[in-house]
């Protein structure tokens, strides 16, 4: 009778849970149990590990053999527990040294002749090897993902060999090098945007305090072109912010793109996406478009025909950052920092206010149509610009706007400004920190006392309006906010009812 325990991990949200992989031979009829909740990707590693020990030329235990993943009561997914699992067994029959493993945590899914293959999450499972001070070893694939977070001390593997000649000392796993950074794509340009002075503007102060911004005007009038050049405006990303965004990415179906490694994300979704691809979800959670936008931008295009209860759920996340999901098995919670920019027709048909095709909807239509949109929600958009149709001679002209390196030099400075005054983006601004922050002189407060009384603003549209105003003191480099700047955030508060 005989007993190995391997350290392990599984990713369960964005977090990297401790597990211990237990192999326990004991006489008996020949059997290969799996406990402790695994699915059945993880029960078909039995198969997997049975041929890969066999073709790499290890005797497979004659005996019962019961592998426990503990904690007992966090499922376990995916096909990473091969690699821990064959290891275990064949450190219990004798075959490899038991005091070897005791350093290492394990991850990678087998093939029957025994390479490894890449899983997901890894560059979660190093930031959680490296905290406790042990050595990961992976896939090569995914160990180079891993090597990204450069404090982590990860081992590169191909092939279940490979291992088992480290753990013997005949051989020693290179150090993982992380995946080659590759120069990310041009990112398109503000210049590009013919006339639309307003709404370029309006793009500027979004990006200068990371507010969320609602463009509404007919088609053809350039609401797309204008959010897709809203990264370009955005400061470059930090290290931290870049790993975290990463490790969201990992855990994604799509995996991670190295040439976007630093590169704020945007996601556009179409309007037919569901709750749990939005805010994410599933039997096992996974990460949702508001989290894999972590640290960029999320644009929802014809943003009244996504369903009324996908736009509800994102409410909360609009508030606190982060998106919490509770199941029956467990509960986990995905960080979802992103900046909303949606875009919408003002009313079914598109041509309201046109000044040449006439709208074909009744009023009660456009109230049905705007009334997708519920109040709470609107509560939590910062800025709404109406987006007109371009004069034909602004429309046939050349380009003459300014370039988005000029304009993002203006909110780089904007956002050093808060980042000294306040260390978050006035977009965050709460409590204490808003009366500290935005102080306003007796006229510029009687005026922000009529615009309630008269556009009926809500007690947070009050605060998005002085969040605002502050991002535009900001841009303009003046430390009060002025009469000027509260009359301008105003007006953004006014497109969606006018």
């Amino acid at each position: 009778m005989s007993l190995a325990i391997i350290h392990s991990r599984a990713m369960i949200g964005i977090e990297a849970s401790a597990v211990l992989v237990e192999i326990h031979l004991a006489n008996g009829l020949p059997a290969f149990n799996l406990v402790g909740l695994p699915d059945l990707e993880v029960k078909e590693s039995r198969e997997r590990v049975r041929a890969a020990l066999a073709v790499c030329g290890f005797e497979f235990p004659n005996r019962r053999i019961t592998v426990n993943l503990a904690p007992a009561d966090l499922p376990k997914s995916s096909g990473l527990f091969d690699l821990p699992i064959a290891v275990g067994i064949l450190a219990a029959s004798g075959q490899l040294p038991l005091e070897q493993i005791n350093n290492f945590e394990f991850a990678g899914e087998l093939g029957l002749s025994g390479e490894l293959r890449s899983i997901r999450g890894a560059l979660g499972m190093a930031w959680a090897a490296q905290a406790i001070g042990r050595t990961l070893i992976l896939p090569a694939d995914s160990a180079a993902e891993a090597a990204l977070l450069s404090s982590a001390s990860v081992l590169s593997a191909s092939h279940l060999m490979q291992v088992c000649r480290h753990l013997l000392g005949s051989d020693q796993l290179a150090l993982a090098t992380p995946i080659a950074i590759k120069a990310p794509p041009a990112m398109l340009d503000l210049s590009e945007v013919k006339g639309q002075q307003q709404a370029k503007r309006t793009l500027e102060i979004a990006a200068a305090g990371r507010h969320s911004l609602l463009l509404i005007g007919p088609p053809g009038t350039g609401k797309s072109m204008l959010a897709q050049r809203l990264p370009s405006l955005l400061p470059e990303m930090s290290e931290l912010e870049a790993l975290e965004a990463a490790r969201i990415q990992s855990l994604g179906k799509e995996r991670l793109d190295a040439s976007r490694f630093g590169v704020r994300a945007y996601r556009s979704p179409h309007h037919t996406a569901s709750a749990v691809a939005l805010v994410g979800g599933g039997s096992v959670p996974q990460p949702g478009e508001i989290s894999l936008a972590h640290h960029g931008v999320l644009f929802l295009d014809e943003l009244p025909e996504f369903d009324r209860k996908v736009l509800e759920v994102l409410r909360e996340p609009l508030e606190s950052q982060k998106i919490h999901i509770a199941r029956a098995a467990h509960s986990t919670e995905f960080p979802a920092d992103f900046q909303l920019i949606a875009a919408m027709n003002p009313c079914p048909c598109g041509y309201l206010g046109h000044p040449k095709k006439a709208c074909r909807c009744t009023p009660d239509q456009i109230a049905r149509y705007r009334g997708k949109l519920s109040g709470p929600f609107m509560d939590r958009i910062d800025l709404v610009i109406e987006v007109p149709l371009l004069p034909e001679n602004t429309l046939l002209a050349a380009a003459t706007g300014e370039s988005s390196s000029i304009v993002r030099k203006r909110v780089v400075a904007a956002h050093l400004k808060q980042a000294a005054r306040q260390n978050t983006p006035n977009s965050r601004l709460n409590g204490k920190l808003l009366e500290q922050h935005c102080p306003l002189s007796e006229e510029a407060r009687g005026l922000l006392q009529t615009a309630i009384q008269k556009l009926s603003l809500s007690a947070r549209a009050t605060h998005r309006v002085l969040k605002v105003a502050r991002t535009i003191a900001d841009l303009a480099g003046d430390e009060a906010i002025s009469t000027a700047h509260i009359a301008e955030a105003i007006q953004y508060r006014r497109s969606f009812g006018g």
